[in-house]
């Protein structure tokens, strides 16, 4: 099975403007997924509409307007010829082959898959971290609401190809549109979401104050502290 990795990334974020620029020691948010994706044996492309972006990686792939990262690397895929695709969001930084390997070896039992992990007391108490309630290894629902249980969802996809073409053709439902969650679309119109559970200790990267929890995070195992533009 060919497999490509595609990182869908949009310079004007609504909850973190241009956050793919920042820069977090030495490198920006983008470089940095891009590179760690890179340590797989798998094709990486990053998706998006912006030349800033564009120029800071060796591999990229232009898109007009998407809805969201699901839709972007759809779109993407039009021109490529590969049976599966990873999904993995440019807020990711700590994004491990481990973790790409499991979303995709999902794919043999599941047409979409992601990855999930042990909610933290801190993760639960934040509005920007989706949680994800599931039924053994399938996905029932995802939100950001502080419901008290469920686990972290990480944002990670695996979408085998002839899925993934499909995804703009689905309705979008008010659920989706509250809760700004793509993967809503596909549990609505009755597709199944498999998870893979892994280990986590890394920040997605949603807001300045995750910005400040990499860097410290970041600075106890020696990593410099971050630039700003």
């Amino acid at each position: 099975m060919r497999t490509a990795i595609l990182i869908p990334a949009r310079l004007h974020s609504t909850r973190y403007p241009d956050k793919m620029l920042h820069i977090l020691d030495g490198r920006s948010l983008i470089q940095r997924v891009f590179d760690a994706c890179r340590q797989t044996d798998f094709d990486v492309y990053v998706v998006t509409d912006s030349k800033r972006i564009a120029s800071l990686v060796p591999n990229h792939i232009m898109t007009g307007d998407a809805s969201n990262g699901t839709e972007r690397c759809s779109i993407a895929a039009r021109d490529l010829d590969y049976d599966n695709y990873i999904n993995v969001q440019g807020d990711m930084p700590d994004v491990t082959p481990a973790m790409i390997h499991a979303v995709a070896d999902y794919l043999k039992h599941y047409p979409v898959t992601t990855l999930f992990t042990d909610m933290t007391k801190e993760e639960q108490l934040k509005p920007s971290t989706v949680k994800m309630v599931r039924s053994g290894d399938t996905a029932l629902w995802f939100g950001r609401g502080i419901t008290g249980y469920g686990d972290w969802h990480l944002g990670i996809y695996g979408y085998r190809a002839d899925a993934l073409s499909l995804y703009p053709s689905l309705e979008v439902t008010q659920e989706e549109r509250v809760e700004k969650l793509e993967q809503l679309r596909w549990l609505k119109a009755g597709w199944t979401i498999g998870c893979a559970k892994v280990d986590f200790n890394g920040v997605e990267i949603n807001t300045q104050e995750d910005i400040h929890l990499w860097n410290y995070k970041n600075e106890q195992v020696g990593v410099t502290k971050n630039k700003t533009f």
